[in-house]
């Protein structure tokens, strides 16, 4: 599926890109934060020693930066962009709409969810935009 960037976006990945030494195969711009998909295995390299890269971009922007690792299939995918939140598994369902269903810990709903629901918003956008999953549910 293919992702367009907006202007804003474009300029965000640029700047990641060139300091983290990571690939961003998309990002979400919201007032308050950024959030990176960053091509699997380049997480380290995002963060960098003690978190310092990712916080000099978060410096640079002038907003929180979020990290979502990419995955090679629907179901990584959606346990990666509700991390730190312990996955124990995840179904998709294509019936009328594509539905993931994600098994979660009890004590880690609220940690998928995040505050105001701005975790399980930002899988639910990152899915549809790459694995035209329509909704998360967790179960």
């Amino acid at each position: 599926m293919k992702v367009t960037l907006s202007d804003a976006a474009r300029q965000f990945v640029v700047l990641f890109e060139d300091e983290t030494g990571a690939t961003a195969h998309d990002c979400l711009v919201f007032d308050d934060r950024v959030v990176f998909l960053v091509a699997a295995g380049d997480m380290a390299t995002a963060i960098g020693p003690g978190g310092r890269t990712v916080q000099e971009v978060e410096r640079q922007i002038g907003r929180t930066v979020e990290l979502v690792e990419d995955a090679d299939t629907p179901e990584a995918f959606v346990a990666s962009a509700l991390a730190p939140a312990a996955v124990r598994h995840v179904t998709i369902s294509r019936q009328n709409d594509t539905v993931a269903y994600v098994e979660v810990a009890d004590e880690d709903r609220g940690v998928a969810i995040g505050s105001g629901g701005k975790t399980i918003d930002t899988a639910r956008t990152l899915a549809r935009r790459h694995y035209d999953i329509d909704d998360i549910q967790l179960t």
